[in-house]
Parts: C-alpha cells; structure tokens; sequence
C-alpha cells in the first residue's frame, strides 16, 4: 500500500513563501512520475506541476512559472514545492500524486495515489 503524506501549508501573506512536502511510502519512489494539482473551491482540480522519475524534466502550469519549483529527493522518499512569491489566486487545497511510468504527466487520471490534501490560504 502506498501512502502519501503531506506537510507545509498554511495561511500566508501575499508574496510570503511556502514550502511544501510530500513523504511517499514504499520501496518504489524512484520509479514513479510525481505531480502537485490544487482544487479551489468551485473549480475542477488542476496541475501545478510535474516532475519526471529522474527529475530531468518539469512541468509547470502557466500560472505558476517563475514563482513554484517542484523537486524531489529519491533518497528520502519525499518531493517538495517551493512557492514564493505566493497571490490570493494560490488559494486552494494542494494534493500531490504519483504514479508508475516514464516521463511527464499533466492529468489527474494519469496518476495512481494521491495524498490526502493541505490546505493553502493566501490573504491580500
């Protein structure tokens, strides 16, 4: 069973910072493509970002670039996302995801485990 836990959210300021961490259970971590989405109240779940197996290619969603770097550590079973820069429109629950396969992956049916959710609150 795979299990994901995530930490680091919380109720920010505009243009503060935040840190989230994602720890994922099992002997499988380098073999998975990884992803952050966020939900907003009332809007469909959306990517933020994807990292490949070997964090050799990024994805980030438009809205994001130049202010969220995803990043993993295979050694410590953990993936991260550095938000800087952080607008009231980031406001949203942040779910990390993974999943088996090569390469990048943009949509949520893509992926097999999902974390439980941490809520992401930037006030203007």
């Amino acid at each position: 069973q795979v299990q994901l836990v995530e930490s680091g959210g919380g109720l920010v300021q505009a243009g503060d910072s935040l840190r989230l961490s994602c720890a994922v259970s099992g002997r499988s971590f380098s073999s998975y493509f990884m992803g952050w989405f966020r939900q907003a109240p009332g809007k469909e779940r959306e990517i933020v970002a994807a990292i490949s197996r070997s964090a050799g290619y990024t994805y980030y969603a438009d809205s994001v670039k130049g202010r969220f770097t995803m990043s993993r550590d295979n050694a410590k079973n953990t993936m991260y996302m550095q938000m800087n820069s952080l607008k009231p429109e980031d406001t949203a629950v942040y779910y990390c995801a993974v999943g088996y396969g090569v390469g990048l992956r943009m949509t949520a049916y893509e992926y097999d485990y999902w974390g439980q959710g941490t809520q992401v609150t930037v006030s203007s």
